[in-house]
């Protein structure tokens, strides 16, 4: 259940307030909705601590007004009390922009308990944010216990301090640092009616790992700067990776169709599903067939075309010379990817084994695109799976395929 609190007025009409920064939009024009410009999975990270800040910072995708974060307590096991939060831009570190910091309320209230298993949006905060902005977000918990929710590898250096300096847009305070998000898993915006998103559901190669930490090279991020300088209405890049998930064992957080209602179709805008993932299925070595792979595939895109997506389906890329391949490993993972290409069952198909394997041994990634583990791609690798999607079919111009 996703609880949206009432719009709130009185605040400037330049969100963040670096007028440098923010002009108004035609984006942000009335008759719009609201997209996703930022997203991470949930999933459980330890346990919760009372007093706690947090300052973590994200990196919007698609630009708009009217600015909305969503906090989760999915994994907690009592309500959750966030009694300051606050968003404002980075300039360098846990320091600010100056006037940037701006607070958030919820229901017209400076603070928000949210309750076990449950997640609520802020209300908007009128004004306009540019795409590809680093935005922070500033929180206080007077009183966090048990279960956190978070995002664990964010690629992303974030901060962390005792007490409540949420308001503050110095870094004097912040002096603690953490690669972990938490209790925020998504931020919308305001945009026009034309402009959609696309929903990445992946494992620790969408999630970022082995890319350049605080540079935004996960392959969404290369996505969605290539969607930014497009001649496309989808703009908007939610990641939805969690490392070492699965399609369809839970075990690195939840598995892709258990979590895929929290993390993907509730996200507001989303027009497509990018389904990569299957990769620690198959190469866990538990009995998972090609026939078991194909199964969730299905179930997946059911599901989201059932809730009026597209799903463009990605191949699984090559791991020979990771520890867990061997040559069975490798047929299922060839039966799934003839599957993906030439079932005719996806929306549109992205042939990411084809971007990454080696033309000497088509088994492995090409050296050039290797991190050196024989599974994650480099930087260069990223880049290389992003300029791989065709863009159109991101759009979902003429609706999903039926499933009758």
């Amino acid at each position: 259940m996703t609880v949206r609190g009432a719009a709130i007025g009185g605040l400037s009409a330049v969100l963040l307030a670096a007028a440098a920064l923010y002009a108004t939009p035609a984006e942000a024009a009335a008759g719009g909705h609201d997209v996703v410009t930022w997203a991470a999975s949930a999933d459980r990270l330890g346990e919760g601590a009372p007093d706690r800040g947090y300052r973590m910072v994200v990196h919007t995708s698609v630009g708009g007004g009217d600015l909305r974060i969503r906090l989760s307590n999915a994994f907690g096991d009592r309500p959750l009390t966030l009694d300051s939060v606050y968003v404002g831009v980075q300039k360098s570190g846990a320091e600010l922009t100056r006037g940037s910091n701006r607070r958030l309320t919820f229901g017209g209230g400076h603070g928000v308990t949210i309750p076990a298993g449950e997640a609520v949006f802020s209300d908007a905060l009128p004004g306009s944010l540019p795409a590809a902005t680093n935005l922070v977000v500033s929180l206080h918990t007077p009183d966090a216990a048990g279960p956190a929710t978070g995002h664990g590898m964010a690629m992303q250096t974030s901060y962390t301090t005792q007490g409540d300096h949420t308001g503050e847009e110095s870094a004097a305070h912040w002096t603690a640092t953490t690669g972990s998000w938490f209790y925020l898993d998504a931020a919308t915006v305001r945009t026009s009616a034309a402009t959609g998103a696309v929903a990445a559901l992946g494992d620790s190669i969408t999630d970022g790992w082995q890319s350049t930490t605080d540079l935004n090279r996960r392959w969404p991020d290369y996505l969605a700067r290539r969607l930014q300088r497009a001649a496309t209405g989808v703009k908007g890049v939610a990641n939805e990776g969690i490392s070492g998930n699965k399609v369809l064992a839970d075990g690195a957080g939840q598995s892709a169709l258990n979590r895929l209602d929290r993390d993907v179709l509730s996200l507001p805008g989303v027009r497509t599903v990018f389904l990569f993932e299957g990769v620690n299925d198959i190469k866990a070595h538990t009995g998972v067939t090609a026939d078991d792979m194909i199964a969730g595939y299905r179930r997946i895109i059911e599901r989201a075309h059932a809730a009026g997506k597209c799903v463009v389906g990605a191949t699984v890329g090559p791991f020979k010379g990771w520890s867990e391949w061997d040559v069975a490993a490798e047929r299922v993972r060839q039966d799934v990817n003839a599957f993906v290409r030439d079932s005719g069952e996806f929306d549109a198909v992205t042939d990411f084994d084809r971007a990454l394997r080696s033309p000497y041994d088509p088994e492995r990634i090409l050296p050039f695109l290797d991190n050196g583990d024989h599974l994650h791609p480099n930087d260069k690798g990223m880049q290389v799976l992003a300029d791989a999607i065709d863009l159109t079919a991101l759009d979902c111009a003429g609706g999903p395929r039926s499933t009758g």
